[in-house]
């Protein structure tokens, strides 16, 4: 039997894939020939704008929300807001595809993180809906 409420799993699995973003970017930027990129202007061909830099963060601000969300919101709301973002996030990560081995790495365990995000929402009966309240 599964102990953890699925506020606190789900809150925790945004997290996860968060910290997974943050770091693969860390990680991009030991490399020598991602910052003489990044210097030009350009990524991966395309220029890096201010509206280009909006929607990343945009995009980041979904998982980050969700991060607190998943704990505040009612079951009844919760559930969809969870799977919508998912299906949003998931979606635009696939528009930069993997370059490298640890991008590999770092997408596939992203979309663990995602699978596991998908099956807890769904998975979340109505009577697993009382507030959170952790053991002594």
């Amino acid at each position: 039997m599964d102990t953890l409420h699925p506020k606190l799993k789900l809150s925790a699995l945004w997290l996860f894939i968060l910290l997974n973003v943050v770091f693969r970017d860390i990680h991009q930027f030991t490399m020598k020939s991602h910052l003489e990129m990044l210097l030009t202007g350009y990524y991966n061909g395309m220029e890096v704008t201010e509206i280009l830099m909006l929607v990343g963060g945009i995009v980041l601000e979904i998982p980050i929300a969700m991060v607190l969300f998943s704990l505040l919101l009612k079951r009844k709301i919760n559930r969809p807001v969870n799977l919508v973002a998912v299906i949003i996030t998931a979606g635009l990560f696939l528009v930069e595809p993997p370059s490298d081995l640890d991008d590999w790495f770092f997408k596939i365990v992203e979309f663990i993180g995602f699978i596991a995000i998908l099956w807890t929402a769904r998975s979340w009966k109505a009577d697993e809906d009382s507030p959170i309240l952790l053991p002594r």
